[in-house]
């Protein structure tokens, strides 16, 4: 569940000669410290890669825009992880002040497909399909970076919200199995989350979520047994640990683990 406080070490930035993150100045409790705004271009290349625009804050485009002039380079192709608004909301404003097309899955959107490889100035993208935090969540691996931007799939920090009704547990799982195979292959060894601090250690972070799920649904279980009634009796014994300004996003995810219990008890 997001509820980390900020990372004054964390301000963006480049983390390898195909990346950078243009932090956008976002900070709340559900966003930690902004939505990460990512530019990827092959070395030699004046083509980029934007994905996630962000909220529409004019400002921030502009930033991503200067940065992008102040390369050389130019904006060739915007991609959304999902369509949230701090992710996606500039989505179409962003596309007016560059031309660039904007791809995406679902919302409006069916133009990108699991398995998909996309090339753009000699970068090679690859599309994974990673739904769970939201219906429509992709993510992208950099096979020559070995490296995957996961959305918020996996955060660069804490960990993030099953968006019940859209999102579901069920799928959450198995796309945090779909990540864990790439870490196993060797083909995913850091990420480059939409939230928070580059992680430069893929496979454990991916563990770590795979075992808090599970650790959480056992806590979901045993209030269940204690009396539990509601989602938010759940939330307020099994995430007394988070600020309550997260609560609301907590219950969400509640109502997805309790879908999910219904059927794997």
């Amino acid at each position: 569940m997001n509820g980390a406080t900020a990372d004054p070490g964390w301000t963006g930035g480049v983390t390898s000669e195909r990346a950078e993150c243009v932090l956008c100045p976002n900070p709340s409790p559900m966003t930690l410290d902004g939505t990460n705004t990512w530019l990827l271009t092959e070395p030699g290349s004046d083509e980029v890669v934007v994905v996630d625009p962000g909220p529409l804050d004019e400002g921030h485009l502009q930033h991503v825009l200067d940065r992008v002039s102040e390369t050389g380079r130019r904006v060739a192709l915007t991609l959304l992880t999902h369509g949230h608004d701090d992710h996606a909301e500039s989505a179409d404003r962003f596309h007016e002040l560059t031309g660039a097309p904007v791809r995406a899955f679902g919302r409006g959107h069916d133009d990108l497909w699991a398995g998909e490889t996309i090339v753009v100035g000699g970068l090679e993208i690859l599309a994974v399909e990673t739904p769970g935090h939201t219906s429509d969540s992709y993510s992208f691996v950099l096979p020559a970076d070995n490296t995957l931007l996961t959305g918020d799939t996996i955060l660069g920090r804490g960990t993030t919200v099953v968006a019940w009704p859209d999102g579901s547990l069920e799928a959450y799982l198995a796309s945090l199995d779909r990540i864990e195979a790439l870490t196993r292959a060797g083909t995913v060894t850091s990420l480059l989350p939409g939230h928070g601090p580059f992680v430069a250690d893929a496979a454990a972070t991916v563990t770590f979520y795979l075992e808090h799920r599970a650790e959480r649904l056992d806590q979901v279980r045993q209030a269940l047994a204690r009396g539990a009634h509601t989602a938010y009796d759940v939330v307020e014994t099994v995430y007394a640990d988070v600020p309550r300004s997260v609560w609301p996003a907590a219950e969400l995810s509640v109502q997805a683990q309790l879908e999910y219990l219904r059927t794997h008890p």
